[in-house]
């Protein structure tokens, strides 16, 4: 691709890009059309605008990365996400996570511990005309004002599973998580069940650190 494109161009890159993640495994219709319909090249920075629809993490401010668009596929589609669910983002990022959600009829709710982050982000959600509710703040400790959740997403790599945000979750509520050390972690996704947490684990991946008050120190 050019350094400048036209709109039909990102139109032409984004489906490519959604041939590809459904030839990984991505079958859920929702997050195929999020995919779809996100113009993902809104919340690269410039300079990797020609990158936008590679599926790639690519870098981000406050040496944060956008997530690769399959990644991002598979944890939205691991949530099951049903129109109207309440869904906590943690680590805004770029905004992209939390547009896929919304873009699929969830009320989001996502915290960022950048503040420079978070306000590009809030910028996006209002050029595309998504009502996304953002703050500041630890988000491994979740966001207790506007609990309990359908589902919470967690878009960094945890030492171990946040007791806080097991908390937050509503019976039947999902948690999906990067859990491992900094070099690369395992996602698991969690279903309450009551008082009782059922885990399964799934492919490996590598994200930044969640840090906090549970997470990495930093």
């Amino acid at each position: 691709m050019n350094s400048t494109f036209s709109d039909r161009q990102y139109d032409l890159a984004r489906e490519e890009l959604v041939a590809i993640i459904r030839k990984k495994g991505i079958t859920d219709p929702g997050v195929l059309d999020a995919i779809a319909s996100i113009p993902r090249h809104v919340f690269v920075q410039d300079v990797f605008k020609s990158k936008a629809y590679d599926d790639s993490a690519l870098p981000i401010a406050c040496q944060q990365t956008i997530s690769q668009p399959y990644t991002v596929a598979f944890m939205t589609q691991l949530l099951q996400i049903q129109h109207g669910e309440k869904v906590l983002e943690i680590g805004t990022g770029s905004g992209y996570q939390a547009c896929v959600l919304a873009h699929m009829g969830a009320r989001v709710f996502t915290i960022e511990r950048h503040h420079e982050l978070l306000e590009l982000a809030r910028s996006r959600f209002e050029t595309l005309g998504f009502n996304i509710a953002s703050k500041v703040g630890d988000g491994s400790i979740g966001w207790s004002q506007f609990a309990p959740y359908d589902g919470i997403i967690v878009t960094a790599g945890a030492p171990d599973v946040p007791s806080s945000l097991l908390r937050q979750l509503k019976d039947g509520g999902r948690l999906v998580i990067p859990v491992g050390d900094q070099s690369t972690q395992e996602m698991i996704l969690i279903r309450r069940q009551g008082e009782e947490f059922v885990r399964s684990r799934h492919a490996g991946f590598k994200f930044v650190p969640l840090v906090g008050k549970e997470g990495w120190q930093s």
